[in-house]
């Protein structure tokens, strides 16, 4: 049976400067006062469907405004852990109070423009074991480059144990960066076309593509090709993994000057980059499942909430609900802000944004923010 698929698009802009003499845009009342969810509750997503809803259908709390720069929301036991792209953790527990940590890597963390800290994942056991595994660049001589390497969080230091897959090709921008344990146990992770159009093709390279693994390290049992990591390939910057009920794999994608894309991920896919994009057909490519055409989104972290995919994009100024039938936006939910992370927990939605990003239309000087919002409905 098909199954009905509702995709909620978080694309989001920084507020415009106090100066500049723009319309104003209502953004939904807020909250600073925060008490996390009872963790005992479970991590499950509980809420109600969110197609349909406005801006008016939502209660926001500010968790925290005092981020640098965040890229990825986990939580664990009530904690929210989110990375920063100098190189940092900041943990947050359910009183709301913050703890910011230097990540110890085996390499300093390179923060240069879009790249640094970015991907985060937790083993099923962190909270016994303190295990979890990040996405990080460094610098290799005069060129950027791109780790993947478990963790060890000890209640009081974040300390890198091992390295699982080095020399991934970097950019100051196009670096994917997404980590997710996939519902197989495998590792799975994203990384971007780094500006060179013969990558994303060629399976011998790492970039540009979506890459599978073991939690040793190893490319994973069943790979589409032999003794590959490699997964799916011919991306140009996804930023975005996700699993729906049935087990089935989806990632958002930049595109060039609009062209987004939400592809639903099949083993040894091409997705086309730089070959085509968008709508546009080729012999043994795979078309998206959604893209923007000539609108532009910009999505990064994507999750399922029940039925609902939720998308957290940087590009535009208003959370959408997309559905597959119609191949249409409906507008959800405004916050006058870039989004990059967005997890759904129990109730509600963690959304982190990224109004310090220096690929920001309009610049804040202010720290980021961490929102979780409640629908009222």
């Amino acid at each position: 049976m098909k199954r009905h698929l509702s995709l909620i698009l978080t694309t989001v802009l920084a507020l415009a400067a106090c100066s500049t003499p723009t319309a104003e845009r209502e953004t939904p009342q807020s909250s600073s006062s925060y008490t996390g969810p009872d963790p005992a509750v479970g991590s499950d997503y509980t809420g109600p469907s969110l197609a349909g809803l406005t801006t008016d259908d939502w209660n926001v709390t500010v968790v925290s405004d005092e981020l640098n720069y965040p890229w990825e929301v986990r939580i664990s036991d009530g904690t929210l852990i989110v990375t920063e792209v100098e190189g940092t953790i900041a943990m947050i527990d359910v009183d709301g109070s913050l703890e910011r940590y230097d990540v110890r890597t085996s390499d300093p963390v390179r923060h240069d423009g879009g790249s640094g800290l970015m991907g985060l994942a937790l083993a099923d056991d962190f909270a016994d074991t303190g295990t979890a595994y990040i996405y990080y660049t460094y610098a290799d001589g005069s060129a950027l480059t791109n780790r993947i390497a478990q963790v060890h969080y000890d209640g009081k230091t974040w300390t890198e144990t091992r390295s699982l897959l080095d020399n991934i090709p970097g950019h100051e921008l196009y670096n994917g960066g997404r980590l997710a344990i996939g519902p197989d146990g495998n590792l799975y992770a994203t990384t971007g076309w780094v500006h060179n159009e013969e990558y994303p093709q060629d399976r011998e390279s790492l970039a540009g593509k979506i890459l599978r693994m073991n939690l040793e390290g190893r490319p994973a049992e069943g790979n589409p090709f032999p003794n590959s990591y490699v997964y799916s390939y011919g991306h140009r910057n996804p930023q975005g993994l996700a699993w729906d009920g049935d087990g089935q794999l989806y990632s958002a994608e930049h595109g060039e000057s609009a062209h987004d894309e939400i592809n639903r991920i099949v083993p040894g896919g091409n997705y086309g980059w730089p070959l085509v994009q968008d709508d546009s057909r080729r012999a043994g490519m795979e078309t998206p499942f959604i893209s923007s055409g000539s609108s532009t989104w910009a999505p990064s972290g994507i999750a399922f909430a029940g039925n609902d995919l939720l998308v957290a994009a940087l590009g535009a100024q208003i959370l959408y609900a997309a559905n597959e039938d119609r191949n249409g936006l409906e507008p959800v939910f405004s916050s006058g802000e870039r989004a990059r992370a967005v997890l759904p927990y129990q109730d509600g939605v963690y959304v982190t944004s990224t109004n310090t990003s220096p690929r920001a239309t309009t610049r804040s000087d202010t720290a980021d923010r961490l929102l979780w919002i409640q629908p009222t409905l």
